[in-house]
């Protein structure tokens, strides 16, 4: 039995299932709004989140500015952001849930609609190692018990 070797074919969809995933690249356009952030996992896998923050008439698009911003002050950790500058998202963390969701286009080779890797349930980390991608501590969780056992 003859052994063929494989080349990687540059894509890979990520199995449905949580994961913590850190932002490896960040590309804007500004001329045209287009946002993207290169995600990676701990063992590899990627996924790009594309965000078009204007419509074809150069407006705002206000709904990928909410998922946008959304995603920023998740990865950043900190739910008062008014403005970043895109490369501060370079290096940070967040847990997500990856799921599959078929798309209302139709392949025209196949005839089955397209199937789209969706980021759910994201909140924010602080590296790769499980046991950092707790939920943030904030003003609101902190509990007076909780401040006892740091002094």
């Amino acid at each position: 039995m003859a052994k063929i070797k494989l080349v990687d074919t540059g894509f890979q969809m990520i199995p449905e299932g949580t994961y913590i995933f850190k932002v490896n690249k960040v590309t804007y356009d500004e001329d045209f709004g287009d946002m993207k952030l290169e995600l990676i996992t701990k063992n590899g896998l990627k996924h790009t989140e594309r965000f078009g923050l204007q419509d074809k008439n150069g407006e705002v698009n206000e709904g990928a500015m909410k998922a946008f911003s959304y995603t920023a002050r998740v990865l950043l950790n900190n739910p008062n952001l008014d403005m970043i500058d895109e490369q501060d998202l370079v290096g940070c963390y967040m847990k997500a849930t990856v799921a599959h969701k078929e798309s209302a286009t139709v392949s025209t080779k196949t005839g089955k609609p397209f199937v789209n890797a969706v980021l759910d349930d994201k909140q924010a980390a602080w590296g790769f190692d499980a046991d950092n991608a707790q939920a943030a501590t904030t003003e609101e969780n902190i509990s007076l018990d909780d401040l006892d056992d740091l002094v």
